[in-house]
Parts: C-alpha cells; sequence; structure tokens
C-alpha cells in the first residue's frame, strides 16, 4: 500500500482547505503503519533507531534533501543513534496527503539506511 504513496509527489498546499477528518487520517496512517497519529490526528511522527550517530546523521541529512526535493518540510530531531520525524501541512494546522506521501518516502529511506 505505501507504494501509492511513494509514487505521489507532494502538491503545494495554499491553506484554505480542511485538514483530514481522524477518520481519512486513519485510512492513510493503515498505509504507513510505523507511523502514530499525535495531537487529535493533526500530526504524525515516527522514531528510527540507527547504529550510530553518523548513521542518524546521513538520515536525517537524506531525509531534509527529500524534503526540500517534495518542497514539504517536516520537524526532525535527532541524537547517537536515534532520530524522530514529525510531519503535519502547518498551513492548515493538521493534515493532509502530502504528509503520508513524505512518511512513505521517509520509510523508504529508513529502510535504504539500514539495509
Amino acid at each position: 500500500m505505501a507504494e501509492a504513496l511513494t509514487s505521489k509527489t507532494c502538491t503545494s498546499c495554499k491553506g484554505g482547505i480542511p485538514p483530514l477528518t481522524p477518520q481519512q487520517a486513519e485510512e492513510f496512517q493503515r498505509q504507513v503503519p510505523g507511523w502514530e497519529l499525535h495531537n487529535d490526528a493533526h500530526r504524525i511522527e515516527r522514531r528510527f533507531r540507527f547504529r550510530n550517530f553518523g548513521d542518524a546523521l546521513r538520515f536525517v541529512t537524506r531525509v531534509g534533501e527529500l524534503a526540500e526535493a517534495e518542497g514539504h518540510h517536516p520537524d526532525i530531531s535527532f541524537g547517537w543513534g536515534h532520530a524522530e520525524v514529525s510531519l503535519q501541512t502547518k498551513k492548515i494546522k493538521g493534515l493532509h496527503e502530502n504528509d503520508f506521501i513524505m512518511a512513505a518516502k521517509i520509510d523508504r529511506l529508513a529502510d535504504e539506511a539500514t539495509a
């Protein structure tokens, strides 16, 4: 299912549209099961584990490059052996399909990083 999301590209969100409902967010979340819904389904987050600081840093750098390419920017924190990524479409103060597209693509990067 995540393959359907990874084949898409984030679209520009100009605001003025409602965020996904909790039910819609749950449907998308099923396609990226490692991610958790937070703040009444207004944000998704995932924690990734790595062997060391360098692996975490390389992953965060690749996520940053992906974010620039997609024009959709997550909040990221990281340290020795871990990275946390949080996604929300800030213009609508909630979740949009773009957040799940990014989540699926980030999962793919994580799989590549640990392979």
